[in-house]
This record gives C-alpha cells, structure tokens and sequence, in this order.
C-alpha cells in the first residue's frame, strides 16, 4: 500500500530542517574556531603586559581582547585571553605556576544549547504529538479536513468476478457497472445512466467488501475504500470536510469506485431533538446526500457502500437518485457453497476422498467467510497429524471445532458423570432419529467441548430449509427436552444442570411458536414481537407490551409447548430403551459414535428402507 503523500512531504520538510539547523551550528564553529586571535594563558598576558609589549585592551567581563607591538610566534598581532581574579594570580604567580582563565562559553556553545533542545522538542511534537492525535481524530492543522481513503487500482486489488462465488444474482447485477465504466457511450445510447449508489446488504461474512474489489479489478478502475467510521470526528465539520474531499478526489480520478465500508456508521436514521456529538454526524451525513445529489453518474464515479443494518439508515439515505439500487448479498445455499469451496480448495492439497458436495450439506448456513475458515482449518488439521493432504476426515474435525468448539481434553470426568452425560446425549440422539422432519443426527460424543459443554450431539441438515411447520418446530422442542427426560427416566427423576442450555433453546423456539408466529389458537394469531433486525441477532427483549392477561396467556402456551415436548421425548425413550442402554454401552467405550456405527441413530426414513431393502 502507497504511503501517505502528504506525510511523505511532511516528513522530508522536517529532514530539510533538521539539516539546516546542523550546517548553520557547523559554519558558527568554523567561524569561530579560524579567526587571526591567538588564545593566550593569563600568566602570559601579564608578563607581555609587564614588558610593554601591550599596545590596545578591550576587557569585557570574561575575557580580554588585546594588539601586540609585535607578533607572535604563531605570526598573530591580536590576542585573547580569559579574564581571572588579580589577587589570585599573582599569588600563584609568585609559586610559579602558570595562570590559565576559562571562558563561560561561546557562540557555538550557545546556538548549541538554546536551538538543538528546541529542535529535539519540535521532532519529538511532530513524531509523536501528530501521530497521537492521529489516533484520537484530531489530525494535522492542514489535513484536518482530508479524506483517508485508501486508493487501490486494479493491480492493487487482485480480484475478480472469478474469485467470488456464490452469490451469482449479485454477480449479475454489478456486471451492468462493470460495462458502464469499461464503455459508457454504448451502455448509455438509449439515455440510461448507471445508478449513483449501490447499497450491498446482507449478513456479516457473506462478501460484500470482495464484490466491490471485484468491480473495480473487473473495470480496471481506481477504487477509494474508506470505512464509514472514519468519516465521524470530534470536532464539528471535520467529517463533512472529508467527505467534500473524497468526492473531489474520486472526480478527479474518474471513472473510479467509491466504497464506503459499514455505511451505517455515517448514515445512522437522523433523530428529532439530537444534539451534542449528534450535530457532526448529521453534518456528515447531510454532505453526503448533497454529494450523491450533485454529481453526475456519466463522469464516471460509481459509489459502492456495505451495511449489515440496513433498517437503521437513514430514509433520505435510500431513496431513489441517491442509493438507487439494493443488492442482497445473502448466506449462500449448497450449490453456492460448492462454488465457494471450489474457489477456496485452489489454496490447498485436497484428498481424494474429498467431495464437496457432502461438504457443502455439512455446512448449511455458512457464510464464504465461515468456509474460507473452514478450509484454513482442515488444512490446519491435516498439517497437525503431518499428512500429505487434506482428507475429508480433516474437513470433519474443522466443522465439528467450528461448530462445537475445541475438545477439553485436560477435563477428566467421574465414571458417574460419564454414564449421566452419555445418558443425557443418547436421549437427545434417539429422539432426534425418532422423529420426522427433524435434521438427523450426524455423531454423538461424551468428549468435553467449547465452554461448558460436557458432550454434544451434532446433527447437520442435509438440505436447505426456508419454512418450518408448526409440528416440525415442536419436533425440535422435543429433540432438546430429550437429553432431561433420558436422565428423568434413568436416574428416577433425579435431574441435573446439564440440560440448561438446552432448556433456553427450547424456550427460545417456544416464544417465539407464540409472540412471533402466531402458532398457538389460545394466544392468537397476532404477533407481541418486535420486528426482528435484518441481518443481525437482536439484542431487544423477546416479548413486547402486553395486557397482564395476555401476558399470563403466552406464559402459559409457552410451557405448555415445553411441557408437550418433554411428554413426546420420554415416550419415545420408554418405547426404545433398549436402544438407549445399548447405544450409552457403546457410547461409553468409544466416547463418540455416529449412524454407520450404531444403526438406531439413523434417521426413521432410513431405517424402514434399510428394512425393505433387506
């Protein structure tokens, strides 16, 4: 990356400086050092006075400047010497000692210590002072209001539309940016113009920030990338200052990209009544839209801009002629994620025994990040155990760290809490293999893992869901009620705190069967939820403003749906407690198992065909 030209100027105006401040102490030294004065001792200048040799004295208060009748032996006329106490001297004189003044001290001396701890001082302010206040938002006095966009050109990107994948509609939509800026007059001969802003929204990791490099390498364009953030100052102005800067910048070297990473940083909804540090944003933010109003889309300036919170930008922000385009880049499904893997997998020695497409139904609702993540440590695994390739037993142990977080084996459980905790995941295993339109069950294992959890049962849908019934989200509840009620059932209703995690997930699906969508006939079909953020997890409280009653009404379907689960999961295991204290048998002496090796783990539909095939 290209350092900061102004810096760089910066920086050698203080080396100019520095370098004059050094030659003039230089020429001072040797102005003062080759003069025709000869430096005499004290001693000396009495004994030359005392024989008349003497003809002017000029005395000042340290030393004493005089002309000989005669010259010197060194061929000099004129004298100096330093100016000592007479008493004295002539009591070291009468001991016959030579009598030498000390001068206090001299131009070159003097320049040295008044201008050099001044210069140290200025260095250490521009160094450090500037780059502290760098780091707090201030900046320099004459780049205050500067834009810090970061210019990559095509070399500088290194991508293409070949490097994403995955998210093919978007591909689609940005390739009409691509042509407009590789040959505007034909894109426009029917009077369209390019919209001025494209807003690409979608979940954290999907690749958002790659489709926009990707543009400007495709268009072998100038390409701006600045966060959003950087935008917000503390002082009043400043970012509406940059913002006027970047856009001159960008046309003056059009055709170009502008991406603002993170918009929602600068475009947050305007509030009635703000005041305070409200005032500089609102000031940012009001540049920008006069900016995206006044510049005209055939000169070649092309705005990109990123957000994962789209329903809090501002309406101005959004509204055709300024962001005139939305594109969606969302979790990719399986064909998108093979695409992805495929793109990723160049990077690595893969195996033989690796297929993607299995890979890719392990990995439902991974974002391109999470794969590329994914990818890093199956390599990482296969390095670990120093194979010559990465295997699809690699890819495995990846998504199961991923996914359950990394086994504790430092953490040595009882012969007790074993036996409970294999209790505990078989019942969830067997429900889960029990039930239909419940994702099956891919390994169950009693090995420590992540924060707290003392074993897990992994299940991984084999396709891509995008609706659930009712019955089927019931299902689920029973599925996480089953690892309680296999402990209700063994152990004599004498239960632990292993279920707890799984006791807020199933409360968790049952609010929101109830307060969402409008699943439960007691409660009614209206929604006491708050609308949910896009892309991000909400932080709000589940359940909104209800009337007391109403309020006591979704308590009571909620633990009612909870209670119904945990009946379905003891039912099932009663029926099948054979399977359970086999399967906790073999659980225990291999600490992990999956379907091929315990057969009633698999899934209903698999196990009656298995049957009709035999």
């Amino acid at each position: 990356m290209e350092s900061d030209p102004s810096s760089r100027k910066q920086s050698i105006a203080v080396g100019y400086i520095f370098a004059a401040s050094i030659g003039m102490l230089l020429l001072q030294w040797v102005l003062a050092t080759y003069n025709t004065v000869d430096t005499i001792p004290y001693s000396e200048f009495e004994q030359l006075v005392a024989q008349g040799h003497v003809t002017e004295v000029a005395v000042g208060q340290d030393t004493i400047h005089g002309k000989l009748k005669d010259k010197l032996p060194s061929g000099k006329s004129a004298f100096v010497t330093a100016r000592v106490d007479a008493a004295l001297a002539e009591k070291l004189e009468a001991k016959g000692i030579q009598v030498t003044g000390v001068p206090s001290g001299g131009l070159f001396q003097t320049i040295l210590s008044w201008i050099v701890p001044g210069l140290m001082f200025y260095l250490i302010w521009v160094f450090l002072g500037r780059r502290l206040a760098d780091r707090q938002g201030f900046g320099g006095l004459m780049s205050i209001g500067k834009s810090r966009a970061k210019v990559y050109v095509e070399k500088d990107t290194k991508v293409t539309f070949a490097d994403v994948a995955g998210v093919d509609e978007a591909k689609f939509e940005l390739q009409e940016v691509v042509s407009f800026l590789k040959d505007p007059k034909s894109y426009g001969r029917l009077g369209a113009h390019v919209p001025k802003g494209i807003l690409l929204v979608g979940p954290p990791g999907t690749g958002k920030t790659l489709l926009a490099r990707a543009v400007a390498g495709e268009a072998g364009v100038a390409f701006f990338s600045i966060s959003g953030s950087e935008f917000v100052e503390m002082f009043v102005g400043v970012g509406a200052a940059r913002v006027r800067d970047l856009f001159e910048q960008a046309r003056k070297a059009a055709p170009c990209i502008i991406f603002i990473d993170e918009l929602d940083a600068l475009g947050r909804s305007r509030s009635p009544g703000a005041f305070g540090g409200y005032d500089e944003k609102e000031q940012t933010l009001n540049q920008l839209l006069s900016e995206l109003d006044g510049f005209d889309p055939s000169a070649g300036v092309i705005l990109l801009a990123a957000t994962n919170r789209p329903e809090i930008l501002d309406p101005a922000l959004l509204r055709a002629g300024r962001f005139d385009r939305q594109v969606l880049v969302d979790r990719p499904d399986k064909g998108g994620r093979v695409a992805i893997l495929k793109v990723h997998v160049r990077k690595i020695r893969v195996g033989k025994d690796v297929d993607l497409d299995k890979v890719a139904a392990l990995t439902t609702g991974f974002t391109g990040a999470d794969l590329a993540n994914l990818i890093n440590e199956a390599a990482i695994a296969a390095t670990r155990r120093n194979a010559e390739d990465v295997s699809f037993d690699d890819f495995t142990i990846a998504i199961e760290r991923i996914v359950a977080g990394i086994e504790k084996k430092s953490r040595v459980l009882s012969k007790e809490e074993r036996r409970r905790v294999a209790y505990h995941e078989m019942g969830h295993a067997l429900v889960a293999a029990s039930l239909p339109g419940v994702d099956p069950v891919q390994k169950v294992s009693i090995i420590p893992r992540g924060v707290g959890a003392l074993g897990y049962t992994m299940q991984r849908p084999t396709e891509d869901r995008f609706l659930l019934s009712a019955s089927e989200l019931k299902n689920r509840i029973a599925v996480l009620m089953g690892g309680r009620a296999s402990e209700r059932l063994i152990f004599d209703g004498d239960v632990s705190t292993g279920a707890a995690d799984d006791l807020q997930r199933a409360t968790e699906i049952a609010v929101e069967m109830v307060t969402k969508y409008g699943m439960d006939a007691k409660v009614g079909q209206r929604t006491y939820a708050p609308r949910p953020q896009a892309f991000l997890p909400s932080l709000q409280d589940t359940v909104v403003s209800a009337a007391e009653a109403t309020g006591r009404e979704i308590d009571l379907a909620v633990r009612d749906l909870i209670e119904a689960g945990d009946t379905c999961a003891r039912a099932i295991l009663e029926r099948r407690r054979a399977d359970l204290d086999a399967g906790v048998q073999l659980l225990i002496a291999k600490e992990t198992l999956t379907g091929e090796e315990f057969a009633p783990l698999r899934p209903v539909a698999g196990r009656e065909a298995e049957k009709a095939t035999a």
